[in-house]
């Protein structure tokens, strides 16, 4: 549709009295509403075929509550710093079980060595087990199980020493 075509769809609203018409084609949707004796307000809004699906945006924080959280726990981050980050290396859903009647993989104050599984991250119906690069005691478990993680999220505080 080109631009001569949209202006005289415009001026056969505007005539017929309409108050509101949609337009939606494969790759174009055009809304014109007309308010009385005012001109016409029309919106285009044209689509683009995406080369790939989309990413879901990442949990955003509001600024107060980041604000606060630094201002109440300064030494909490100073005790974390000794500790290694266990990170998701790909997007999904957490579980700390291999299946609903087994027990977790690894529970705060478990030792691990290298290459012990942690936990399991479903992708796109494949259940991938993530290994511990690092051996030392776990500290703390980042994320609630069954819950979805982006990638590089924070999963283990593990204690290297």
């Amino acid at each position: 549709m080109d631009i001569k075509e949209i202006q005289s769809l415009i001026k056969f609203v505007a005539k017929s009295g309409a108050s509101e018409v949609k337009l939606e084609m494969e790759d174009i949707k055009i809304t014109i509403r007309t308010g009385g004796e005012s001109v016409p307000e029309t919106t285009i809004v044209q689509q683009i075929p995406m080369a790939q699906a989309p990413v879901a945006p990442a949990a955003q924080v509001p600024v107060a509550e980041v604000a606060s959280s630094q201002t109440e726990q300064p030494a909490a981050a100073d005790d974390d710093s000794k500790y290694i980050t266990i990170k998701s290396p790909i997007i999904g859903t957490f579980y700390r079980k291999p299946s609903p009647d087994k027990p977790v993989f690894v529970e705060v104050g478990s030792t691990i060595n290298q290459g012990d599984v942690l936990c399991v991250i479903e992708a796109m119906k494949l259940f991938n087990d993530i290994e511990s690069e690092v051996s030392g005691k776990i500290v703390k478990v980042l994320v609630d199980d069954s819950s979805p993680v982006e990638f590089d999220q924070p999963l283990f505080l593990v204690d290297p020493s």
